[in-house]
């Protein structure tokens, strides 16, 4: 295929598997990025303080020691007992706090079998995974730099950042552009692989490529004005749900710079 990475170099071993890939920052990663420099109001988020990820199972020896290069703190890992065991991740070498907060009431693989829509997914981890969602918020605060993470880093972590990142104040449009740009960052090969093997176990379902590939802005921008709607904001949201006005005070001033 002429999208496949090339072979790591050694001590990190060519490895067929398709989910391994050679991220140019952390080697195995996939859709890493810092979300430093995003707009808010008068100012920008800080870089070097929130991080975000698909799943960190393929990293090899670089890989490892590029994300001991970040500094992270705390890793906050999203995705449920059965997919980490499937799927450890290997940061057992690293510094780091590792908070584990399961986003699904059900099973992943639950949203392929009743082949749900991403606004509908979306809608369940508002409505049923709220408390989950503000202790996503308090681990950002607890350390930094800190890393969201869950399987491919797109809806879960997709979600709980987007909130985190209006709640703080960034523009609502710069928090929707960070959510669409993962459809770009995910590998063609990955997503071929995954399709192919959900079609072959749910050939039936239609959703099957959003739910593995895309990061549509208009379905974030929806879910963000649904919120407002029902809400008033996504502070009001998280302030609904527990989180107190000196946290919120407090994560604007974690993650946005002092106005200039």
């Amino acid at each position: 295929m002429t999208d496949d990475p090339p072979p790591a170099d050694p001590p990190d071993a060519a490895d067929p598997d398709p989910l391994t890939f050679t991220d140019p920052v952390v080697p195995g990663a996939v859709n890493l990025r810092d979300v430093g420099g995003l707009p808010a109001g008068a100012t920008t988020t800080r870089y070097g303080v929130l991080f975000r990820s698909g799943n960190l199972a393929r990293l090899g020896g670089k890989g490892e020691k590029a994300l001991a290069a970040l500094g992270l703190r705390r890793i906050i890992d999203l995705r449920a007992d059965d997919e980490v065991a499937r799927d450890p991740s290997r940061v057992a070498r690293l510094d780091v706090v590792t908070q584990r907060v399961p986003l699904f009431l059900g099973s992943v693989d639950s949203f392929f079998r009743d082949d749900v829509s991403l606004e509908e997914m979306y809608r369940l981890i508002i409505d049923d995974s709220a408390d989950a969602v503000v202790a996503v918020v308090r681990g950002i605060l607890a350390d930094q730099p800190v890393l969201v993470h869950c399987t491919a880093g797109k809806d879960r972590t997709g979600v709980t950042v987007a909130l985190t990142l209006a709640a703080a104040g960034v523009d609502i449009d710069a928090v929707v552009a960070d959510y669409a740009r993962t459809e770009g960052l995910l590998p063609a090969r990955r997503n071929r692989y995954v399709v192919a093997l959900l079609r072959s176990v749910h050939p039936r379902a239609v959703n099957v490529e959003d739910l593995v590939a895309r990061s549509p802005a208009p379905v974030m921008q929806a879910l963000l004005e649904d919120i407002a709607e029902r809400f008033g904001s996504a502070e009001e949201y998280l302030r609904s749900h527990g989180l107190t006005g000196d946290e919120i005070t407090e994560l604007r001033r974690v993650l946005l710079r002092d106005e200039v």
